[in-house]
């Protein structure tokens, strides 16, 4: 089976931590396919070849995540 899975990473807008194994867990604008790019957070290997397990976000679920994350005593 051919690999179709494709993504381009249209901004990166940080790193939350780094892993021993050079991982970065990644906060970025990805696009996945050929669909608009959503707000997303998972680990990527240095070269952003490999992708670990991660969430992806609407632009309306990024802001109900805002506030709510504004709501907490952190």
């Amino acid at each position: 089976m051919a690999d179709t899975f494709s993504h381009n990473i249209v901004e990166q807008y940080g790193v939350l931590s780094t892993a021993k194994s050079g991982w970065n867990t990644e906060f970025n604008l990805v696009a996945w396919g050929n669909y608009d790019a959503k707000y997303d957070i998972r680990p990527w290997s240095p070269t952003h070849d490999k992708m670990g397990k991660g969430i992806t976000l609407t632009r309306e679920e990024l802001s109900e995540l805002r506030n709510i994350l504004n709501k907490m005593d952190l």
